[in-house]
């Protein structure tokens, strides 16, 4: 597994190795060895093509995540909330896929959030901490003063999404 330094503190991304024959394919997707930390929560998801997810973070009980697609494309985008780092504001944007064996860490203190490209898109991704639904907070995907370049300007978006504050509305209530 190759491990690639981003320009944000700690966000990482992994190129594995992929092993394909006739038979089918083989990847080894995660190495506990590799991580200082510890992911005792687990999810999956599985959505349509131009469903949006995020952004999405937990203010208490912050969570790291390592994300990977087992099949289908995601857009996927970090957005640095760590009031003291360098890149607070800024996002980082990756596509991950079957196809390209890439996955993300995305360490605590980051909203995330991502598109599908595909018509089936599989996401497992792996969190340090427990979900806790009473600090969950989201901020709208396309809010202007992030300029996320997201491929699709009317995604598919769950209620909760379409109600998610702004940045500057999360920075005014959760930056100190």
């Amino acid at each position: 597994m190759n491990i690639i330094k981003t320009k944000f503190k700690d966000l990482l991304i992994y190129e594995k190795i992929y092993f394909s024959d006739k038979r089918g394919y083989f990847l080894e997707l995660f190495k506990d060895n590799n991580f200082k930390k510890k992911f005792p929560f687990t999810c999956f998801s599985y959505s349509k093509k131009n469903v949006l997810r995020g952004l999405h973070i937990q203010t208490k009980n912050t969570q790291g995540k390592f994300m990977s697609v087992l099949k289908g494309r995601v857009l996927d985008v970090a957005l640095d909330l760590r009031a003291k780092s360098k890149t607070f504001g800024k996002h980082f944007m990756i596509e991950l896929s079957e196809k390209n064996s890439k996955s993300i860490y995305i360490p605590e203190g980051f909203a995330h959030g991502f598109h599908c490209l595909d018509k089936e898109n599989y996401v497992v991704y792996s969190c340090t901490n427990y979900r806790h639904a009473r600090s969950e907070v989201g901020i709208v995907w396309n809010d202007k003063d992030l300029k996320i370049k997201w491929p699709n300007t009317k995604p598919i978006i769950s209620n909760k999404d379409k109600n998610s504050l702004t940045f500057n509305e999360y920075c005014l209530k959760f930056i100190k």
